[in-house]
């Protein structure tokens, strides 16, 4: 029996051309599944446009959108495709991922770094496996691209221009293609999940905050007045804030006394953050900050927005972000090799 897949196309790369201001989207849902129909011998494939946006106008209010047609949608097909571009891909991968608890089949974002009408493009081979990991039947919502398929909380662009321009960041691949077809991880083929929910109200009310050597500690201030009532901080290394001269530490900790919520990880992109290990660390933890370990800068923001968007009670929005939801916390062994 042919797998049924919704594909949900987006906009992105993967669907433009170009006009007189550039590349944008052009290209609708049908035309994109015209130009992929020889990858859908043995599917049962159905196609939707939801929007057709450049993604870095993707926002909240398309996270939720998405998330509810693809809550709408999942009891009559086996698994969704969505096409999306992929300047913000792995942050509506990560807001889907926490937006849609327990979803019941795979849900596979992909995208392109060339447009699909380009002969040199690689978007077919990313619908490709997108589609394959769609008919896999192991839930979750995941990101396909350049033959590897990584956990949406998990996923990070990381180049601009190459073909392999995602990665898995502290975890391993969810699944690769290789000589012997879609290879699953193990541990992964063993996970089931029943009973999705739909929890998608995102605050907007956030800031990501990349510390620097002499960064004044009234940003933190003025982020209040602005409204904020959330910060991710990336601090340096394992986990290092400022506190000589310019004392941050003290300034996250007025702010959270202040009912702010301030989660902080490492600017590091591998191996995560530690505050235990340096007194810059501990400082601002003892301060009330919560931190978010090894979690991607795209995963520990939209966990804060959709946090604060889920709760009113801040301490509860703290205990979430120290909770592995969706993949996002935790350290796996590497089956990436």
């Amino acid at each position: 029996m042919n797998s049924k897949i919704l594909m949900i196309s987006t906009g992105g790369t993967l669907a433009s051309s170009h006009g007189g201001n550039g590349l944008s989207p052009r290209l609708g849902g049908s035309e994109i599944l015209k130009k992929i129909s020889g990858l859908t011998a043995g599917f049962e494939v159905d196609e939707e446009e939801l929007f057709s946006l450049d993604s870095s106008n993707v926002q909240p209010e398309e996270w939720t959108q998405l998330a509810r047609r693809i809550y709408i949608r999942r009891k009559a097909y086996d698994g969704i495709v969505v096409i999306h571009g992929t300047d913000t891909l792995a942050y509506t991968a990560s807001a889907l991922s926490f937006a849609l608890p327990g979803i019941e089949i795979p849900v596979v974002l992909t995208g392109s770094q060339v447009p699909i009408e380009n002969p040199i493009a690689d978007a077919t081979e990313n619908c490709r496996a997108a589609l394959y990991m769609a008919a896999s039947r192991c839930p979750g919502v995941y990101v396909a691209f350049n033959r590897k398929i990584i956990v949406g909380t998990r996923a990070s662009k990381v180049k601009t221009r190459s073909f392999d321009a995602f990665e898995s960041i502290n975890y391993p691949y969810a699944a690769r293609i290789d000589s012997g077809g879609l290879v699953i991880n193990p541990e992964l083929a063993e996970r089931s999940q029943r009973g999705c929910g739909l929890r998608d109200c995102f605050s907007r009310a956030v800031f990501l905050l990349k510390l620097f050597p002499g960064i004044s500690p009234l940003v933190f201030r003025q982020m209040e007045e602005a409204g904020c009532q959330g910060v991710y901080v990336e601090g340096f290394g394992i986990g290092g804030v400022p506190f000589v001269r310019r004392d941050l530490t003290e300034a996250i900790g007025n702010a959270v006394r202040r009912g702010m919520v301030v989660a902080v990880g490492s600017q590091c992109l591998y191996e995560g953050s530690d505050f235990s290990v340096y007194e810059t660390g501990r400082r601002v933890v003892e301060q009330g900050a919560v931190e978010t370990g090894n979690m991607t800068s795209e995963a520990a923001i939209t966990k804060l927005m959709w946090a604060l968007g889920q709760y009113e009670d801040r301490e509860q929005v703290k205990k979430v972000m120290v909770q592995n939801l969706a993949g996002e916390l935790g350290v796996k062994v590497n089956w990436n090799d």
